[in-house]
């Protein structure tokens, strides 16, 4: 991760109050750096239009859609911007999906101001800001015993590769040449070996087993 000095912040939240928390946290990281501030994913991309950010806190849950997509976007250039995740939910449905979107680090909401601009300004120091037990729980993932090995087909590891890339299983069958079909059956036979349920899983799995790299 790279070291920045936002000067530009950009605070998603549909909740009035939490905007104003995680603001009141971010100038106390960043006194001088400019916070704008968006209710929804719509108003979020407007204010993309004006300025990218340095850094953007984004809620997972919004009236509007995922965070994740905007996460998503801001991991493609021409954006650098730095996404912080800050949320409710510590669980691996939402944990993960959105580390594989590009999210740079993870704050949960229950965390008092001063310590989550404690946690922001590591990113002023090239550190990922995580709640404790955000990193608790990924390191117990990544530190966990070894898991059995895995025999994959060799099919089933170029499924797997696309997978990882975010390829729909649309898309990894047009990749391949394969019917839908086919493609969904491989998915299905990756996820009973991997002993996972969905994409988001399967390629943290895949990661911490060695079959595949992010």
């Amino acid at each position: 991760m790279t070291p920045i000095s936002p000067r530009r912040v950009l605070v998603l939240d549909d909740d009035a109050d939490a905007r104003a928390w995680l603001q009141a946290a971010v100038r106390q990281a960043f006194p001088d750096a400019e916070v704008t501030a968006a209710g929804s994913l719509r108003e979020a991309r407007v204010a993309l239009r004006a300025a990218s950010p340095d850094l953007a806190l984004i809620d997972l849950d919004l009236p509007d859609g995922s965070g994740v997509s905007l996460i998503e976007v801001l991991a493609r250039p021409p954006h650098r911007t730095i996404s912080v995740v800050s949320t409710v939910f510590a669980d691996d449905q939402h944990l993960f999906p959105a580390l594989r979107a590009g999210a740079a680090g993870y704050l949960l909401k229950d965390d008092a101001i001063e310590r989550l601009a404690e946690l922001l300004l590591h990113t002023a120091q090239g550190k990922p800001p995580l709640s404790a037990s955000i990193a608790a729980r990924l390191l117990g993932y990544f530190h966990a015993p070894e898991a059995p090995a895995t025999s994959l087909t060799q099919r089933e590891q170029e499924v797997l590769t696309l997978l990882a890339k975010g390829l729909t299983i649309g898309d990894v069958a047009q990749a391949l040449e394969i019917t839908t079909n086919t493609a969904a059956s491989y998915t299905k036979s990756l996820y009973r070996k991997l002993d996972v349920t969905n994409r988001a899983e399967a390629t943290l799995e895949a990661t911490r087993r060695g079959l595949i790299r992010l």
